[in-house]
């Protein structure tokens, strides 16, 4: 027994006391404002910088210190989702935290030091460039499936985010170290591996039930897991709501302002191009099944006739201002209205129309229960998945909103919003 154990205090990565240290998040945060922060003062103003240095460059050691711990939190955060990778939030990360840190700064009045927060963006983006791409590479999880149940079905796709190995004894010995184990606790398991188990969880190796592993690894809630009475987990939290709504009112006054030139000539260009109105107004199903007006800039010409989403490929309906404007998710700035006016909220599931909300009704399960939170701008489904009209793909994007609802949190919304930002530049995802 104690040879067992022995063994197994050691299968499980990051176990030993240094791989804990180089692994702990606080002390890579520190070595870093070393790196930096620090290390930058000491060079420009000598190794006794705290005795000489001005007020202005005391309040850069300091800002420069927070935007730096800012960032480095934001990319932790954002990693624990599905389907990220750390180093690709590097450069908007710490770009985003020193230039709040010169907002703060300038309506503050704060004197600082630019060339010391200079030199620590700099070395922002280099220690954390390097730091996340060499940890991307070498923390891909290892997952082991332990075979009963639904767990080897739901553990058997490809991801670059995880390698998944299969167990053929209740033993890890033998075996590279793994980051925890994944099994269908709902299944009748054997005596045997129902002490497995227990030993993992006594020596620290984490156990996922087969769906909750699922989850974490494409951002899809299930919807057989739904027929398990599962709908009090995708209850969203209401205190966060309360708090969505009045960053979704801020937002919205402070966009509509900046983003009026581009809406005026948008429409202006959607009046030369077709003959029309520049706005497009249609019924859509809204939160709590409320039917509501969505705003759009038209994107098609008025005497066509078609389905009632829009085709895959060419799509002859759409114009050359609207096929632009789509790319550009130009023809979804007037929904900022909507969003001001309560309908709907910056991120959320997209509001379906009236139409495809009854046919999807019939043919696709659960899909009332989308409206369980307001309809979005943009969202989880649309960032992971694009466009999709059909029943095949709306089941897919609805595995998607469930996953959005259930897990309806701030750091989800940032992450929907850094993706979005992506998809508005290469323009993928438009239909």
């Amino acid at each position: 027994m104690k040879e067992v154990s022995s063994t197994m205090e050691h299968q499980r990565r990051y176990s030993r006391h240094y791989e804990r240290l180089l692994a702990s998040k606080r002390l890579q945060t520190f070595f870093g404002v070393l790196l930096v922060v620090v290390l930058p003062a000491m060079y420009r103003w000598g190794f006794d910088f705290w005795n000489t240095s001005t007020l202005a460059q005391w309040n850069a050691i300091l800002g420069t210190a927070a935007a730096f711990t800012l960032s480095l939190t934001l990319i932790n955060r954002l990693c624990q989702l599905p389907g990220t990778r750390s180093f690709t939030y590097v450069i908007p990360t710490v770009a985003a935290s020193y230039t709040l840190l010169i907002i703060i700064c300038g309506v503050l009045e704060i004197e600082v030091s630019r060339l010391q927060v200079g030199i620590s963006f700099v070395l922002a983006i280099v220690f954390g460039g390097a730091f996340y791409y060499v940890d991307s590479k070498l923390t891909t999880k290892r997952m082991a499936v332990v075979p009963f149940g639904k767990a080897p079905s739901l553990c058997d796709h490809h991801s670059k985010s995880v390698y998944w190995y299969q167990l053929e004894a209740p033993s890890l010995a033998g075996m590279k170290r793994i980051d925890a184990v994944v099994a269908d606790l709902r299944a009748d398991l054997p005596e045997e591996w129902q002490r497995f188990l227990a030993d993992c969880t006594i020596h620290r190796i984490p156990v996922y039930h087969a769906t909750q592993a699922h989850e974490m690894i494409t951002g899809k809630v299930l919807l057989d897991h739904l027929y398990a009475n599962e709908f009090g987990s995708l209850t969203p939290r209401e205190d966060y709501e309360v708090i969505k709504r009045g960053m979704d009112i801020l937002a919205a006054l402070i966009l509509i302002p900046l983003l009026a030139p581009v809406m005026l000539l948008t429409a202006l260009a959607i009046r030369l191009d077709s003959p029309g109105k520049a706005l497009f107004c249609q019924p859509r199903m809204g939160f709590h099944c409320r039917p509501f007006t969505v705003y759009k800039f038209r994107s098609m010409y008025t005497d066509m006739k078609g389905t009632g989403f829009t085709q895959e490929g060419n799509d002859p309906r759409i114009t050359r201002v609207g096929r632009f404007i789509r790319k550009c998710r130009l023809d979804e700035l007037p929904q900022l209205f909507n969003v001001l006016k309560g309908d709907m909220s910056m991120i959320g599931p997209r509001p379906e129309s009236m139409s495809l909300t009854e046919w999807y009704e019939k043919d696709v399960p659960f899909f009332h229960y989308r409206h369980v939170v307001r309809p979005g701008i943009t969202g989880w489904a649309q960032v992971e998945q694009g466009y999709a009209a059909e029943v095949e793909g709306m089941i897919e994007k609805l595995e998607y909103d469930f996953y959005y609802i259930k897990n309806f949190s701030f750091w989800l919304d940032v992450l929907i919003i850094v993706r979005t930002i992506k998809t508005v530049i290469f323009g993928s995802g438009a239909r």
